[in-house]
């Protein structure tokens, strides 16, 4: 069964990009058939990618009824992306038509059996783009930086998570909330900790048991076009992304028998 997964958070700058990325480069070095779809109108995980960004189809071309989506799938050596750009921030005024909700997840019905895994990256908004991404997902994924404000506005995913399961996708669940730039030898990280657990519980999940530890090689990455687990993957942020990508693939996609030094905290 195909696992779909929203990387999520109506704040910016908390790992949602470097997370999606991660995700779709670890699962695809596993062997997982992966599609990574970018719903945030700047096109980042494109670039994170090594995408050029400006070119070919995007995701608005297909729920505008433009372009078939396999048509607009870019093969990558990461697995499959479908990639965006800044059209898609017209999507608000322009998708009014009966059930919008559910544009994406129609579109995937035709692609969702040629892959395990689909990893969908959303804009820091609640707006039509990430309602279409928790209609069509199994699963979320909600990464917060270890700071206070990043736990402005959880109160609203969960609102939202519910509305969505009330009216559109019932067995929609989060699969865990995930910290960002953690210092255990902090005070306020520990204390933040504390904090997304009781935001998990709000949410019916988790804090993942893998914190991600700050690492300048997460924002030198994208310059390189590509994800930190390529680019560093001795680093100390892609031991801990590759501990989530862990429980994110079970043991139908275990990790390869070569292993990067470990760096435990």
């Amino acid at each position: 069964m195909t696992q779909i997964i929203t990387v999520t958070n109506q704040k910016g700058g908390v790992g949602k990009t470097t997370t999606t990325s991660a995700l779709i480069c670890g699962l695809s070095q596993r062997g997982a058939r992966v599609l990574g779809i970018d719903l945030d109108p700047q096109g980042n995980l494109g670039f994170h990618l090594g995408l050029d960004i400006g070119s070919g189809q995007t995701v608005y071309d297909v729920l505008a009824g433009h372009t078939r989506i396999t048509e607009a799938i870019v093969p990558t050596r990461y697995g499959d992306i479908l990639p965006s750009d800044i059209m898609l921030s017209t999507a608000e005024v322009e998708f009014t038509a009966p059930r919008r909700e559910f544009m994406l997840a129609q579109q995937l019905d035709i692609v969702r059996d040629n892959y395990d895994f689909v990893i969908i990256d959303t804009p820091p908004a609640l707006g039509i783009l990430t309602i279409n991404a928790y209609v069509a997902s199994t699963g979320l994924i909600v990464p917060m930086e270890a700071e206070v404000l990043s736990l402005v506005g959880i109160s609203q995913i969960r609102d939202t998570v519910e509305a969505v399961k009330t009216s559109f996708n019932p067995n929609l669940k989060v699969l865990g909330v995930l910290l960002n730039k953690y210092n255990p030898r902090l005070t306020l990280s520990r204390e933040i900790l504390d904090l997304a657990e009781e935001v998990a519980r709000q949410l019916g999940s988790k804090v993942f048991d893998s914190k991600i530890r700050r690492g300048v090689q997460v924002a030198m990455a994208p310059a390189h076009g590509q994800s930190v687990m390529t680019y560093a993957p001795d680093s100390n942020p892609a031991y801990d992304l590759r501990r989530v990508i862990d429980e994110v693939a079970g043991d139908r996609f275990p990790r390869p028998r070569i292993k990067p030094r470990p760096r435990p905290y």
